[in-house]
């Protein structure tokens, strides 16, 4: 299939969601109607509903999405609780202050024997 015809064929099911989403009929009832089957259909509305935004409209499919995120501020106390870390059957809890170089190598000579 060439790029027009891949594309004259999308425009073809592009219209025929469109078309089916008007008509207020059942998936079932609409694919028999249209001598359509009802499997293609889903596929397509599957397709068409990732390149639409949430108002329904046309999305590029080239532009990246966003979605929109609300980020809230939080406190969180640590307050010189450890954070235990496994390494296969060891455990080693961190705490506040710890001696990054030392945790490296403890670990790394851990993975090695486990």
């Amino acid at each position: 299939m060439t790029k027009a015809e891949l594309e004259q064929h999308c425009e073809l099911w592009r219209a025929r969601v469109a078309d089916f989403r008007a008509s207020g009929l059942s998936g079932a009832a609409w694919c028999a109607a249209h001598q359509v089957k009802e499997h293609q259909l889903w596929y397509w509305v599957g397709k068409f509903k990732a390149d639409t935004d949430h108002e329904g409209r046309h999305r590029d499919s080239a532009q990246p999405r966003f979605i929109p995120v609300r980020v809230e501020e939080s406190v969180v106390e640590v307050a010189d609780k450890p954070l235990p870390i496994r390494v296969g059957p060891a455990v080693i809890e961190v705490t506040s202050g710890y001696n990054f170089d030392l945790l490296r190598d403890v670990v790394r000579t851990l993975a090695s024997l486990c």
